[in-house]
């Protein structure tokens, strides 16, 4: 929710969720031929702290359960930008600094296919 309020707020219109593309994107812009994916950091594998902890029970049913999160979302990257689309994945750690984030969205939105 803080990315989309984030992307309304910066003038950029977008559908959720198109069921037509890979991975169904959080964000399509559909005249950028862009995407963003959104993910958390535990349930799709991120390198940071709260990425890399791992549930002291059941532990290989959730390193498996990862892996194929992992998978699952390089497939959907490549099948997308094999497509022509532009993609961005914005991790759950990077939404702490608003700032940032204002200006990450900024730059690749503001950014058209070439």
């Amino acid at each position: 929710m803080a990315v989309r309020r984030l992307a309304h707020a910066l003038g950029y219109r977008f559908r959720l969720h198109r069921k037509d593309l890979p991975g169904k994107p959080d964000l399509v812009f559909s005249r950028r031929q862009a995407v963003i994916f959104v993910h958390g950091c535990f349930w799709h594998g991120h390198g940071c702290k709260r990425g890399a902890r791992m549930p002291k029970k059941n532990r290989e049913y959730w390193s498996a359960k990862i892996a194929r999160n992992v998978e699952r979302d390089a497939a959907s990257v490549a099948a997308i930008e094999a497509d022509g689309w532009r993609v961005l994945v914005i991790w759950e750690c990077e939404m702490k600094d608003a700032d940032r984030l204002a200006r990450r969205l900024a730059d690749f939105l503001g950014k058209h296919a070439s």
